[in-house]
């Protein structure tokens, strides 16, 4: 795992920073944190242990000490009030409660391993004795609430563990802690359920162990650590657990109100941590297929069928949780269970919602745009012919072509613009896939033909819309580099084979890589139906140019890029695809 890349500023862009929310969270501030969560709850099953119902009455530790803190209760020896109040030298009054909590905090502030080691065994002998009497005396409270105080307070005692990651974590996870923690969100007291949840945040939150003298040297090693923890959560089914719960919690209750708080604020995080680790990491992705994450996203994904994400937060999630489906899917297993699990389906239903039912149609935008671009990933290379396959059979190439032409709902006919340049990218990704995977002469493959020739050729005309702009971009750039060649060679320095790759990329990126993907489908349908060939001889004789011009882009593609290592050998490479086009226009 990368933990560079985990905590440093990732090359996708992930949002923003993490929300911070009021102290209490108000209802109408969690029914809109939970619109997210709950279309993805109904999906996964609630653990057995968890308790599902809100109206079983519970035994609170506030309650417990209020009764222990009655009026006719003797609060001190004697009955003494003013036995917990004493003086300093200079006449102040202090409390003995005050100057204790002062106390612990400084114990806290010398957190070493020894101090750690004995909070961790105090925490599991309060969680056991609790367990043991509660296994006792199931139907007796009175019996097992002293206990369940001890446990709050054993809870709260490993809040200061945050300050030491690089200590406590490892230690957390060495000692089977964690699994103890864990294992009390299936407590049937919501308090401690509550405590648990508040511990988990604490750990996890994105400034742990910042309050350090020497930030910068112990940087790595809190870092470290939290992969560490994070892993022995995820290893121990936390997210299952944390969702399980929010059918326990009555959000009418400030405590319980806190809790579901917290647990949707973890759940942001998660998704935004899946999608840093999957960055550039093939050990990661393939793990993420071999625990079925791939069916677990698609279900969190498939809440946008009918709606719209309702804030900024909720937009934030959806793009962590696309931007993790996409890293996914660059290994060739996942895009297997890509497939599998219908995931292709789901893309096009997402595409199509935007032309349907949306009122608002740029947040709809959003769900459609990273759809097209997940798309995009699954079908590209030998590994996405059953993506392409699929994406086909679910009747994809209607709404593809629609983004393509840049339609709108029907409420937004006077919008007929251009697809944004990004959609506009993956979509010709999507199409060049096709005619690089779809087998020759198949029904699929001549629908896909058709779509070119239909409306007289409408969208070979698109085509070359997007050629000529791309075209004149490139020439910008073109300009631009040949000022820095020259202000190289007027200082009498030497080209070299870095300063002509640099160049090349800045040509990709300033227009190269678009022409060479729209000459690579120009290419195929030219090659494929005369019709074609004969419209786009007239359209480009207008503008002085040939199919030469084509040919001249798929050499420069040709001589650029590389082998693939491909699992699939009856594939052709792409080089082997740029050459047979290359030969067929040549002639």
């Amino acid at each position: 795992m990368d933990i560079d890349s985990l905590f440093k500023v990732p090359k996708v862009p992930l949002g923003g920073n993490k929300r911070k929310m009021p102290a209490n969270p108000s209802p109408e501030i969690l029914k809109k944190m939970r619109m997210d969560s709950e279309a993805s709850v109904q999906d996964i099953e609630t653990p057995p242990s968890v308790p599902e119902g809100k109206g079983k009455a519970r035994v609170t530790i506030e309650d417990a000490m209020d009764e222990d803190d009655s009026e006719d209760a003797s609060f001190a020896p004697g009955g003494d009030a003013d036995y917990f109040i004493e003086e300093d030298e200079d006449g102040h009054i202090l409390n003995i409660f005050d100057r204790a909590g002062d106390e612990a905090l400084a114990q806290s502030d010398e957190l070493t391993i020894t101090g750690i080691r004995r909070t961790l065994l105090k925490f599991e002998r309060a969680a056991n004795k609790n367990q043991d009497q509660r296994s006792k005396y199931p139907d007796d409270p009175t019996k097992f609430i002293e206990s369940e105080a001890d446990l709050d307070s054993a809870l709260k005692s490993l809040l200061p563990l945050a300050q030491a990651p690089a200590l406590a974590y490892s230690e957390l996870v060495r000692s089977d802690t964690i699994v103890l923690l864990v294992g009390l969100l299936s407590h049937e007291n919501a308090d401690i359920v509550i405590d648990v949840v508040e511990v988990l945040h604490e750990l996890t939150d994105e400034d742990v162990g910042e309050e350090g003298e020497d930030e910068d040297a112990d940087n790595e090693g809190n870092a470290e650590s939290l992969k560490l923890l994070i892993e022995a959560l995820l290893d121990n089914s936390i997210l299952d657990l944390l969702v399980g719960n929010l059918k326990r919690l009555n959000e009418e209750e400030e405590s319980d109100r806190q809790g579901v708080f917290h647990i949707l604020e973890n759940r942001g995080y998660a998704a935004e941590l899946l999608s840093i680790l999957l960055q550039d990491n093939k050990v990661n992705r393939l793990e993420l297929g071999k625990k079925d994450g791939i069916e677990t996203i698609l279900k969190v994904v498939s809440q946008w069928r009918r709606r719209d994400p309702v804030d900024a937060d909720e937009l934030e999630f959806m793009e962590n949780i696309f931007d993790t489906l996409c890293s996914a899917l660059a290994e060739p297993s996942n895009k297997t269970l890509f497939v599998e699990a219908e995931g292709p389906d789901l893309m096009v239903i997402l595409m199509r919602s935007v032309y349907s039912f949306s009122e608002n149609i740029e947040k709809l935008q959003q769900s459609r745009s990273k759809s097209i671009k997940t798309l995009d990933y699954a079908m590209s290379g030998p590994a996405g012919t059953a993506s392409c396959q699929a994406f086909i059979d679910a009747l994809g190439l209607k709404t593809l072509f629609s983004a393509f032409m840049g339609k709108g709902t029907k409420k937004q006919k006077s919008a007929t613009l251009l697809p944004a340049s990004e959609d506009a990218a993956h979509i010709l990704g999507i199409i060049s896939s096709l005619f690089s995977n779809l087998a020759s002469d198949s029904p699929e493959r001549i629908r896909l033909l058709t779509k070119f020739v239909e409306n007289n050729y409408e969208k070979t005309d698109k085509l070359l819309d997007i050629r000529d702009n791309a075209q004149t971009r490139l020439k910008a750039a073109d300009t631009v580099i040949e000022t820095q060649k020259k202000e190289l060679l007027d200082d009498g320095e030497e080209i070299s084979a870095e300063d002509e790759d640099a160049w090349y990329l800045q040509r990709l990126d300033g227009g190269l890589f678009t022409l060479q993907t729209v000459d690579y489908i120009l290419a195929w349908i030219a090659m494929e139906d005369d019709g074609i060939r004969s419209h786009l001889l007239q359209m480009l004789g207008r503008k002085n140019q040939s199919l030469k011009d084509i040919v001249k882009t798929l050499q420069i593609y040709h001589d650029n890029v590389g082998e693939e290592d491909s699992t699939d050998t009856e594939a052709p490479s792409q080089k082997t695809i740029l050459e047979g086009l290359i030969n067929a226009l040549a002639e």
